[in-house]
């Protein structure tokens, strides 16, 4: 079992910046790939970003890509998304999640372990 924790949310003006962290309670954190998936309200979870075991690969959602980076650090089980460039459109709950896979996946049915969210809101 994993559990996951994130922090960092918060408001911020659109054009700014914003990281989140989610730090996981298993020391064999670098044994799974992570993923940050986001909700806005009355709309589906979507992918936004994922990160390898290793940190050597990652790969990232379109509406993204450019703005935002996902990085870990192994050596203090925690996983962050660096947002920046940041729209009112991003305006979700952010959740971290974990992967038995080595790779992570776009698809949220390929992870493992979920966190609660956490509440970014973007104000324009």
């Amino acid at each position: 079992q994993v559990q996951l924790v994130e922090s960092g949310g918060g408001l911020v003006q659109a054009g700014g910046s914003l990281r989140v962290s989610c730090a996981a309670s298993r020391r064999t954190f670098s044994n799974y790939a992570m993923g940050w998936f986001r909700q806005a309200p009355g709309k589906e979870r979507e992918f936004v970003a994922a990160i390898s075991r290793s940190g050597g690969s990652n790969h990232y959602a379109d509406s993204v890509k450019g703005r935002f980076t996902i990085s870990r650090d192994n050596a203090k089980n925690t996983v962050y998304l660096q947002m920046n460039s940041l729209k009112p459109e991003d305006t979700a709950v952010y959740y971290c999640t974990a992967s038995k896979a080595p790779f992570g996946s776009s698809d949220e049915a390929g992870y493992d372990y979920w966190g609660q969210g956490t509440q970014v809101t973007v104000s324009s």
